[in-house]
């Protein structure tokens, strides 16, 4: 899928909240001097974020969370192999206050599926700024990196087309299904012409949008989300081996939250579900979101 960056608006916004970040305009200054016989006034600190810590990650997902992004830790025989499994293992940190994540791996005898959950607690040293400012600023940054692709048209958007652009033969022919001018009543030529007829023709079956029947491409497509955290989006890439990646990146208040979850087929004829994975990834970081609203 050929990405067409819409990153005007977001590079707009983020371009406001780095001049926010370098201060006021130089005619502000005034506005703090001393006036005789009185006090100095300072400008009002910037809100802290609502977060002072942040979860163990390792420990943030759910054992039966896990069994469905990772169905290869189910099929472990051993007890202590599987439990290990449910382990993961923290990723590398130098401040746990500011910064932490886990990993977890599993195969199965169809695939390798990983898993990734970062946290990071946004702290503004400006008194200017708020943590929640700062965080945004880091979440449109990510944004921006995931170039993701302009939305869809819906199609209430595209212009109807008149009635009297209709060619007289098509103005009675109803649904295509009319006996053709022979009488013989083949209409294979407009089921053809039709993808609601010709399954070949139907991008829903398209290897790249995820093998997933009855969905479009665009629904698909690597967007923003309106119903997580305060601002959120999701990514989602297949590459050349057939290993699909799905992230999905939200923040809350002062805290980013990233979820990259991928899985690798054993073949490469086999194409994961762009669908399931993007329901399984989108569930989790759900859960995420809620257990910080706590």
């Amino acid at each position: 899928m050929q990405r067409k960056a819409y990153v005007p608006g977001v590079a707009a916004l983020l371009a406001a909240l780095l001049a926010g970040c370098t201060g006021g305009s130089p005619d502000s200054g005034g506005q703090d001097d001393p006036k005789p016989g009185g006090t100095t006034s300072t400008a009002t600190a910037a809100q802290p974020g609502k977060y002072r810590t942040l979860p163990e990650p390792c420990g943030a997902v759910s054992h039966s969370t896990l069994d469905s992004l990772l169905p290869g830790i189910e099929q472990l025989t051993d007890e202590e192999q599987r439990e290990k499994a449910y382990e993961g293992t923290a990723t590398v940190t130098y401040d746990t206050d500011r910064k932490v994540g886990c990993r977890w791996k599993a195969e199965s005898a169809t695939a390798t599926d990983h898993l990734l959950v970062d946290f990071e607690r946004v702290v503004s040293y400006d008194n200017t700024v708020s943590d929640d400012d700062r965080a945004e600023e880091i979440y449109l940054k990510k944004e921006v990196a995931a170039d993701l692709p302009a939305p869809a048209a819906s199609p209430s958007d595209s212009p109807e087309t008149p009635d009297s652009s209709k060619s007289p033969e098509s103005s009675g022919s109803g649904s295509g299904s009319t006996p053709d001018a022979d009488g013989d009543g083949d209409s294979s030529s407009s089921a053809d012409a039709d993808p609601s007829t010709d399954p070949s023709a139907d991008p829903s079956t398209d290897p790249s949008a995820g093998g997933a029947p009855g969905s479009t491409p665009s629904a698909l497509q690597p967007r923003t989300l309106e119903d997580l955290g305060n601002t959120a989006f999701l990514d989602d890439a297949l590459n050349d081996s057939k290993q699909r990646t799905v992230t999905v990146v939200f923040r809350t208040s002062n805290v980013v939250v990233t979820i990259q979850y991928d899985e690798q087929p054993a073949t490469t004829t086999d194409i994961p579900s762009s669908e399931d994975m993007q329901d399984r990834a989108r569930k989790l970081a759900g859960q995420l979101a809620e257990s910080f609203s706590d």
